[in-house]
């Protein structure tokens, strides 16, 4: 778990989270899991891009060591082309995954 979220349930250990409260928790806490780890706390690089996908969603998306598909997915989400994936960039990834995800499941 990240800082963060057990900084939270450190100081307020009675409030119990919803799932949704849980979710938006989780989704921090990944994003930091992987940030900074090449550079800049607050944005993902490349590599930490990489392994944040194949790692958290490569059963979803599939593991994928092709540098070109990558090269693609990071040049897409680095929507001010800044050479990193800020918080904003990655939570679009994480909301388009979701809709495809729900439409899947919907169909079924």
């Amino acid at each position: 778990m990240h800082v963060n979220f057990l900084f939270y349930n450190f100081f307020f250990p009675k409030v119990i989270m919803s799932g949704l409260q849980q979710g938006v928790a989780l989704l921090i806490s990944t994003f930091h899991k992987y940030s900074g780890k090449e550079g800049d706390k607050f944005t993902l690089s490349k590599g930490e891009l990489k392994d944040l996908l194949n790692n958290e969603l490569g059963d979803v998306l599939g593991k994928s060591n092709d540098k070109a598909a990558l090269d693609k997915i990071f040049k897409d989400l680095d929507a001010n082309a800044d050479g990193v994936v800020d918080f904003q960039e990655y939570v679009t990834l994480v909301a388009c995954i979701t809709m495809l995800c729900n439409e899947f499941f919907s169909k079924k």
